[in-house]
C-alpha cells in the first residue's frame, strides 16, 4: 500500500475524508475507503517495485481499486495516463512500457487477449527516475473501462529495457487493432527479454 492510500485511509477512520464505502455501515459510523491488497496468485506480477500512481489513490500496484468515492468510475472515465516511476532505471538506458489487460472481454473468456491499453518506446531512465514516461507512443493511453458484468480485470503494467539501437514498432497488422494481441510475440521481436519490474491493479465496471 502506497503513503498517499495510508493517508487517506487514516483520514476516512477519523471521520474527515469523505465518500462512500463499499458496504454501509449505518448512521454515526465512519465511512471507510479500503484499498484491498491482490491475493498470492495475482499478486506474483507485482515484482521491481515499479509505481503507477494516478489521482488521489496514489500507487495502485497490487492493489483492487475501490468504489469508494467513485473510484472506479474516475479511472475508467476521467482521469487520463497515470505517472510510473522506476527507481532503479539507468540513466544511459532507454526502456519500453506495456499496459495490457489480459482479461478481455472477460477473465472466464479471454478471447480478446492481450488488450492493448498503453505502449511506449524510447523512455529514457532520468524520465522513469522522474515518473514521467515520456517517449515514442506506439499506442496511446486508453482508460481502463471493463464492461458491465465482466468482473474484475487485472490491468498489467511490464516495463522492458531496449536494447541499444533497437528501433521499436507496432506492425500494420498490430496497429489495425488493439485487442488480440500477442505480446509475447511482440517482446521476442524486439530482444525485450523478461520485464525489468512489473505490477498490476485489478478494477471492475463502476455499476457492478
Amino acid at each position: 500500500m502506497g503513503l498517499a492510500q495510508v493517508v487517506l485511509l487514516l483520514l476516512s477512520l477519523l471521520g474527515t475524508a469523505g465518500g462512500a464505502a463499499d458496504a454501509h455501515w449505518g448512521a454515526g459510523h465512519p465511512r471507510v475507503c479500503f484499498f484491498e491488497p491482490l491475493g498470492s496468485q495475482d499478486a506474483e506480477l507485482c515484482r521491481g517495485e515499479l509505481e503507477v500512481v494516478y489521482p488521489e489513490l496514489g500507487d495502485v500496484g497490487c492493489t483492487y481499486i475501490p468504489a469508494c468515492r467513485r473510484y472506479r468510475w474516475r479511472l475508467g472515465r476521467e482521469w487520463s495516463s497515470p505517472c510510473v516511476r522506476y527507481a532503479r532505471a539507468q540513466q544511459d538506458k532507454k526502456y519500453v512500457l506495456v499496459m495490457v489487460d489480459p482479461d478481455a472481454p472477460s477473465r472466464a473468456d479471454p478471447s480478446q487477449r492481450f488488450w492493448r491499453h498503453w505502449l511506449v518506446s524510447d523512455i529514457r531512465g532520468t524520465d522513469l527516475r522522474a515518473g514521467r514516461p515520456r517517449g515514442h507512443v506506439l499506442t496511446e493511453y486508453a482508460r481502463p473501462a471493463p464492461p458491465a458484468r465482466s468482473g474484475y480485470h487485472r490491468y498489467q503494467l511490464r516495463l522492458y529495457e531496449q536494447p541499444a539501437h533497437e528501433a521499436v514498432a507496432l506492425s500494420t497488422a498490430e496497429l489495425l487493432s488493439r485487442g488480440a494481441w500477442s505480446m509475447e510475440r511482440f517482446v521476442e521481436r524486439f530482444r525485450l527479454g523478461s520485464p525489468v519490474a512489473s505490477t498490476q491493479f485489478l478494477t471492475k465496471h463502476d455499476g457492478d
